[in-house]
């Protein structure tokens, strides 16, 4: 059993006007309501949803945090929109760049993004460790596969087709032996979609920034190299959907099958 997502219910005075407030001012992409009159209702945008009930379930005042990409972007927009800004952009020795923002049932939402690693910011590496922009050798490749313990399925996987892939890729290396520690691959058509794969670090070397700086290569080099809004995306489990989140990529609804059996 999985769960899949969380959805805050509102306490409202006025379900059209919260309604109102969230897209016309904060930016909500879309709207719904049900009822006639309305008494309860909803807004979205890139899978943040909120629900409105009018003058039923919750209370006035309630507190939620939103992350999103660059708060201090947010801000300039929604102040010109009238937003109920109770504070501006801070940052916070707690690693999150934040601002209060109020509706007008006295709901205060902290919209903010992570500080600690901002894409392309480079970050303090080992002294031990460099990060090289090259495509892991296969004993490489399947030493850090075992090590990390991923499934039958990857590890039984063609390294040499793996590694045959990419456009591009980076090894993180022991400076003393070159033995490599980490790696991560860049897959993609270099026109529209690329697609991060096999981003894996040795576990006696992780929290100390590997991932990080080999992420923060990768998103460089699609800075510089991918075209204008090209599509990147992974895949990953729900525990590490913060780690990517400060590289700029969100959740999306999408569709995917597994391959159960073979053809003869």
């Amino acid at each position: 059993m999985n769960f899949h997502t969380t959805v805050p219910i509102l306490y409202s005075n006025d379900v059209l006007k919260s309604l109102e407030y969230y897209t016309e001012v904060l930016g909500f992409d879309c709207k719904w309501d049900w009822g006639s009159p309305p008494t309860f209702g909803g807004v979205s945008k890139d899978g943040v949803q909120i629900f409105f009930c009018e003058k039923e379930q919750g209370n006035p005042g309630t507190w939620l945090s939103i992350m999103l990409d660059d708060v201090d972007e947010y801000y300039e927009k929604i102040k010109a929109k009238g937003a109920i800004i109770l504070t501006p952009p801070e940052s916070m020795t707690w690693g999150i760049r934040e601002m209060l923002v109020q509706d007008h049932d006295g709901h205060c939402i902290r919209f903010g993004h992570n500080i600690s690693h901002r894409p392309g910011n480079s970050c303090t590496l080992p002294d031990t460790v460099r990060i090289v922009e090259r495509k892991p050798t296969v004993e490489e490749y399947k030493e850090l596969v075992a090590a990390v313990g991923w499934t039958e399925t990857q590890q039984n996987a063609d390294p040499e087709l793996i590694l045959s892939a990419p456009i591009f890729a980076v090894v993180a290396e022991e400076l003393a032996s070159g033995k490599a520690i980490g790696c991560a691959l860049l897959l993609g058509d270099n026109t529209s979609f690329y697609y991060v794969k096999d981003v894996m670090v040795q576990p006696s070397w992780q929290s100390k920034h590997i991932g990080t700086e080999m992420m923060n290569t990768i998103s460089r080099w699609l800075n510089q190299n991918a075209p204008a809004n090209a599509l990147v995306g992974l895949y990953t489990g729900g525990y590490l959907a913060p780690f990517y989140n400060q590289f700029g990529f969100k959740h999306a609804y999408g569709m995917s099958f597994r391959v159960q059996n073979q053809l003869p």
